[in-house]
């Protein structure tokens, strides 16, 4: 599993298209709300229609005093009825006409001036930083208009809640795929490395997918705005609308070349920032561990390395940044300072007038910084492709998926089966060999055997979290294979070697083997797993709040917590790995005492190497190498002289001598 984790390098181009067209599906769970942004966004595109226009009847019957019936070039239709109104106006009363609509214009979409670059904007983040985590937490609680005023405030609002909502969604659909992610596939990996993903990778849906969709149809209506506008008035004048479409093909010229890079040092700057969680993760973690070794300046070290790292690959991505920038910069200085003499020469020349001058320039601009809006679209969109890909690799894995036609499996009456089972990792370690093996309902099976012989993986198998490569798991006669995974694993109670508690009290800890369990059987199955009696001397008793992995608590007693979970889930096989590491001899006894109990009308599977938690087992499996050596009772077993398990036992009675 943990080279399918591993995904390549960086996107490739084509990869790279395909993963924004996958992101924009996930959009297509808000189609109405992402409609009205889309309305928003084209209504926030009037101004550029409207603004110019106050300035120039200012300059040229206010200032210049052209007179308002003849104007040297005529006005479109739209604006001709407001320019009737100030036929006989005086010079303050024709200023004062153009100061309301401006401030009219400031009030509803905060407008003023003559270009789109005098449009303010509504934008906000609610969080801030200079790494590529904290600047893509930023997308996930984004709000943005491309106007200011009234319409900006409500055009934010909808937005920053369609932001967060498409993030919600997208992150909640990656949480619940490594939810169903097979048992061992964080086996080798880093648990910060994940976190990362669900985290910080998610919130690149917001850039990509809203680039990628309002980019193109809003840059594109606003540039054929401004040039009707152009082609209205000043027809014979083509030069300024294809001059500044040049801007398109320049914004590619510019980014095109770096866009490869950029991605590469994206992906870098992501795979550096989720080293350094998992290292923050691992750290704290351990921070017992650490201190008592007097690992804190390594530690240190590490994280300093590691976090100041992130911070120097995000850096790389703001030099690519800044040189494209640059590169562009030149030729479209040159452009801007081409059109600008071209419209001055116009004025001088008496073609137009000072107040179109404004016009034709304020409409110029709009086209311009809108090609550079699609041009540079393609660069823009990279840093986002990085995340998708890990996101998208990762939700791509093969999940755990129920066979076509499986049935369910009512429960387990008589026991479960292995025939001649085989399994291998995927590093190809054989852990398991042919084997045969029987458990039944009404016996404790016990496994036995040194470290690494296979006993956690047989049990793993034995309960379906693993799947043989060859060889077939029964239950009361039924191929495993072929029944539903959620009523095999409903059978399934197991408590595992390393105990997992929650940030919660102590009685949800043990409810969450069993939702609907009563207070009564709560207790009762603390009482049984030598629980109870601790519980109720912490400070809240069964409401008291464990800290984050039972902090609070010492590991004998997170171990009998995780024991007390599985005992009130009341299934009908009960799988505990070590169960008693961590017990005292009479809490052990108290335990054991328990699954005997329990194993009246359940098959209980114990894996332990302590002497006195398995001698009672019905059967006693011993393990070696992934094969079973030897099955029997205890008494059985002992009398095989030179056998593999007698070995085993004179060992620990000798070394407990």
């Amino acid at each position: 599993m943990r080279e399918a984790f591993e995904e390549s390098e960086q996107p490739s181009s084509g990869e790279t298209v395909k993963l924004l067209l996958h992101a924009m599906r996930y959009l297509g769970a808000f189609p109405g709300r992402l409609a009205i942004k889309l309305g928003f966004g084209l209504l926030s595109l009037v101004p550029i229609l409207l603004m110019p226009w106050p300035a120039k009847i200012l300059v040229d019957h206010a200032v210049e005093g052209v007179p308002i019936a003849s104007p040297l070039r005529p006005y479109p239709v739209f604006i001709q009825p407001f320019i009737d109104t100030l036929r006989d106006a005086s010079i303050l009363e024709i200023v004062l006409a153009c100061a309301g609509i401006q401030v009219l214009l400031l009030v509803l979409v905060g407008a003023i001036g003559t270009s789109s670059r005098e449009t303010d904007q509504a934008e906000g983040y609610l969080a801030g930083g200079h790494d590529t985590a904290t600047t893509t937490e930023n997308e996930a609680n984004a709000g943005f208009s491309l106007a200011g005023g009234i319409l900006g405030y409500l055009d934010f609002r909808w937005t920053l809640r369609l932001t967060q909502s498409l993030n919600h969604y997208y992150r909640s659909r990656l949480f619940d795929r490594i939810q169903s992610l097979p048992i061992s596939a964080f086996d080798d990996e880093r648990i910060g490395d994940a976190v990362y993903r669900v985290m910080y990778d998610t919130p690149s849906i917001t850039n990509g997918s809203f680039r990628i969709i309002l980019t193109p149809v809003l840059a594109t209506v606003a540039i054929l705005a401004a040039a009707a506008m152009i082609q209205l008035s000043f027809g014979d004048h083509p030069y300024l609308v294809r001059t500044a479409l040049l801007f398109v093909p320049l914004s590619l010229i510019a980014t095109l070349p770096l866009a490869t890079i950029l991605r590469r040092f994206s992906t870098r700057s992501r795979k550096a920032g989720a080293t350094a969680t998992s290292t923050a993760e691992e750290g704290i973690s351990n921070v017992l561990a650490v201190q008592s070794l007097g690992g804190e300046g390594r530690e240190h070290s590490r994280f300093d390395r590691d976090s100041w790292d992130s911070f120097r690959r995000y850096r790389a991505l703001i030099r690519t940044g800044m040189f494209a920038f640059l590169l562009g910069l030149v030729p479209g200085l040159y452009l801007i300072g081409g059109a600008f003499l071209y419209t001055a020469d116009l004025v001088i020349d008496g073609e137009i007038s000072r107040g179109d001058f404004l016009l034709l320039f304020g409409f110029f601009s709009t086209i311009a910084f809108s090609s550079v809006e699609i041009g540079a679209l393609w660069f823009r969109v990279q840093s986002s492709a990085a995340g998708l890909h890990r996101v998208f690799h990762l939700m791509n894995l093969p999940v755990e998926k129920d066979p076509v036609g499986a049935q369910v499996l009512d429960g387990v009456r008589d026991g479960v089966r292995l025939e001649s089972v085989a399994f291998r990792y995927d590093d190809g370690t054989l852990a398991t060999a042919g084997v045969d093996l029987e458990a039944k309902v009404g016996q404790v099976t016990a496994f036995v055997g040194p470290a690494g012989a296979g006993k956690t993986t047989l049990a793993y198998l034995l309960c379906g979290y693993l799947k043989p490569e060859s060889g077939v798991v029964r239950v009361d006669g039924v191929d495993t294979a072929e029944v539903t995974r959620d009523s095999f694993r409903s059978q399934i109670a197991f408590v595992f070697q390393e105990t997992a508690l929650f940030d919660d009290t102590v009685e949800n800890n043990i409810r969450m083997g069993n939702p609907d369990a009563t207070e009564a059987e709560i207790r009762r199955a603390a009482r049984s797993a030598g629980a109870d009696d601790f519980i109720r001397a912490l400070p809240d008793g069964y409401a008291t709040r464990l800290g984050r992995s039972g902090g609070k608590l010492s590991v004998g007693q997170k171990q009998r917590i995780a024991i007390a979970r599985a005992l009130v889930r009341n299934a009908p096989v009960l799988v505990l790995d070590e169960p008693t590491s961590a017990l005292d001899p009479e809490t052990e006894q108290r335990l054991v005492r328990s699954l005997r109990e329990a194993s009246r009308d359940r098959l209980v599977l114990v894996i332990a190497h302590r002497l006195s938690t398995i001698r009672s087992a019905d059967q006693i499996v011993f393990l070696d190498e992934g094969a079973i050596v030897e099955r029997g009772s205890h008494e059985e077993l002992m009398a095989r002289t030179g056998g593999a398990y007698r070995r085993f036992v004179e060992l620990q009675t000798r070394g407990a001598a």
